[in-house]
């Protein structure tokens, strides 16, 4: 198993939400098994999502998807993202 890790700042969090909503039948024809989103405590516009998949194959096939770049634009995220990638210890 494999853990994408998104970091990224958004312009709306609501608007944001909601395009990540929508995109959960996406994320699943795309690999993802389970996720989980996160704010910071210090700023509502710093979000961080974790998406787990089944090989890092698929976590790197998923981040590169033209679905998924579309979707982030569509949802407002600011600037680049900090993307990486991890296992289970």
């Amino acid at each position: 198993m494999a853990t994408m890790f998104v970091r990224h700042k958004v312009t709306d969090f609501a608007t944001w939400k909601a395009v990540y909503d929508d995109f959960r039948p996406t994320q699943k024809r795309l690999g993802v098994t389970a996720d989980a989103v996160y704010r910071g405590a210090d700023d509502p516009s710093d979000v961080t999502v974790a998406h787990e998949f089944p090989t890092l194959a698929a976590a790197k096939t998923f981040v590169a998807s033209d679905e998924l770049h579309a979707a982030m634009k569509n949802a407002g995220v600011a600037g680049e993202p900090t993307i990486w990638f991890a296992s289970k210890a």
